[in-house]
């Protein structure tokens, strides 16, 4: 047998939550631990609810319901399996408090004798408070008050009828039925916690009714796991205490992050056949700081492969504003020109996928993605390795070829890396390192600040060419009225890739579609979805 003296005090995993800039929930990792509530501190039918469900007659037997138990059997006789339990809230208290799951005589009997000791020891009113305060209520949620702060974001005090119902329903089934996993599931087994607690009187009809209409609102959950709060805890492992609860206040915007799920979902739900492509991933940074508003590592499930920021994929012209920048700074002008036309290099002959334009600005070449004039930027701003160590001011740390083709994109790089390498175009020059933590229970986090890497004059006129791309050139879907976006298209060979990286109201969006196996998509120009799928987020923003 357990001791019972020592099993009263039984650990639990370390509670990891991580907040948004408000202080709201967003996810949370390990058990949750809430106050010790007495049954006479909560509304009188928050205990109604569990009673109603659980046990009716726990004011009426001791630790056993012989009543409750025959009844379970001749149900189970009826049925030929088992439909009903005949355990009494003692009986349970002694389960959770001592014993597994394990269906066994053994254990059973165990659970009696627990159950003989606990009704010894304590009073009626104190085993339903030590049952309301050690109930397990899914989601690693301990307790009433744990699973209150958890699933509505208010203590056990402040509960209403609907939520009553709904905690009441957990203990048959905490993994499916809470409200985070199955919201109508929830609002099911809540009804009938309802219609129970109508039959022992604990509610009126029009309490029940009243309460059931509240119950699609109330059953809805405040967080889901994301990609962003999966890529927090692994970017936070080495500062979490061990053994210690830990609240991470994060720069997540949660309406942002579901917009950018939702529409990379949708967009290959509904047009992923069409251009042959399976996956993608999603930034949204802040310009000025590096913090990151929404990360999405992929289509559907949040918890495998974070493309964002593991992917390295090359990034067709959606490097030219680097190669721009490049120019720039050794000394040419977004309205100078330069030469679209046949080019041979030792053999190699890039071209444009339309006819070429002969003499145009720096302006025009950037919007319309020419790549021989790329080609020639890249040369006239001193070869592939000075434009190289441009990228690496920018924080692209990445390997790149180092010849002419590094102007067309074919070196790779990753998803989170590029969004703040073009922080740096909208921000007056400054590289920022991107951060998802502002504080660490309540004390600020260390977050790298902004650092000047090339002039401000620079980086503007890359910002204002990249303007040109949504007004007249490759860019032109993510052209949104009466809002400033900017950006540039990236398609790589055989529709590999299909990039588009811009900004709009005071954040750089990087959006990525492709295959994890690298194989050809059909058509999938940056221009196309990756720009519709930006000019959709940044509605949201």
């Amino acid at each position: 047998m357990p001791n019972p003296a020592i099993a009263v005090t039984q650990t639990r995993r370390p509670a990891i939550r991580l907040l948004d800039p408000q202080g709201h929930l967003l996810a949370r990792f390990g058990d949750v631990s809430g106050q010790v509530v007495l049954p006479a501190a909560l509304p009188p039918y928050v205990p109604a609810a569990f009673i109603a469900i659980e046990d009716r007659r726990f004011a009426r037997h001791g630790p056993f319901d012989f009543m409750g138990i025959f009844r379970a059997l001749v149900s189970d006789i009826v049925h030929r399996h088992v439909v009903q339990g005949g355990s009494t809230l003692t009986q349970q208290v002694a389960k959770t408090l001592f014993l597994g799951n394990q269906r066994t005589l053994r254990r059973k009997v165990q659970e009696a004798v627990l159950a003989l000791w606990l009704w010894h020891h304590y009073s009626r009113q104190e085993i339903l408070g030590i049952y309301l305060n050690r109930v397990y209520l899914g989601e690693g949620a301990y307790g009433i008050d744990a699973a209150a702060r958890l699933y509505f974001n208010e203590p056990a005090s402040r509960l209403s009828i609907a939520q009553a119902a709904i905690l009441a329903g957990l203990p048959k089934a905490p993994s499916s039925l809470n409200p985070l996993v199955n919201s109508q599931a929830a609002a099911n087994r809540a009804t009938q916690v309802l219609d129970a607690m109508v039959s022992t009187g604990a509610l009126s009809p029009e309490q029940e009714n009243a309460a059931a209409a509240q119950l699609a609102d109330a059953a809805s959950p405040i967080s889901r796991t994301s990609w962003f709060a999966l890529w927090t805890m692994q970017h936070e492992a080495d500062v979490i205490p061990e053994g210690e609860d830990i609240a991470f206040t994060t720069t997540m915007f949660p309406g942002v992050q579901t917009a950018a799920q939702a529409a990379l979902d949708s967009t290959i739900a509904e047009q992923g056949a069409k251009y042959r492509v399976s996956q993608g991933a999603i930034v949204v940074l802040d310009a000025r700081s590096g913090a990151v508003r929404a990360l999405v590592g992929g289509v559907g499930d949040r918890e495998g492969y974070n493309r964002a920021v593991l992917a390295r994929r090359q990034t067709g012209s959606a490097i030219k504003p680097v190669v721009w920048l490049a120019g720039l700074l050794a000394g040419m002008s977004p309205n100078e020109t330069v030469l679209d036309g046949p080019l041979n290099i030792h053999g190699y002959r890039p071209h444009d996928d339309e006819a070429y334009h002969g003499e145009v600005s720096l302006t025009e070449a950037l919007a319309d993605s020419m790549n021989t004039a790329a080609i020639r930027i890249l040369m006239r701003a001193g070869g592939p390795r000075r434009v190289i160590a441009v990228a690496r001011l920018l924080g692209l740390d990445d390997h790149f070829p180092k010849d002419a083709t590094m102007a067309l994109g074919t070196g790779a790089v990753g998803v989170l890396q590029l969004a703040s390498a073009y922080a740096v175009f909208f921000n007056g020059g400054e590289r920022v390192t991107p951060y998802g933590v502002t504080a660490i229970n309540g004390a600020p986090a260390h977050i790298e600040a902004p650092v000047p890497v090339v002039p401000a004059g620079d980086a503007q006129a890359v910002a204002g060419m990249m303007r040109q791309v949504v007004l007249s050139g490759t860019g032109r879907a993510a052209f949104i009225l009466g809002v400033y976006t900017a950006g540039k298209t990236g398609t790589t060979q055989d529709y590999r890739d299909g990039w588009f990286v811009g900004y709009a109201k005071g954040d750089i969006i990087a959006v990525w579609l492709g295959n994890d196996d690298n194989s050809p998509a059909e058509k999938l120009y940056g221009g196309t979805l990756p720009a519709e799928i930006f000019k959709e987020i940044a509605g949201a923003l």
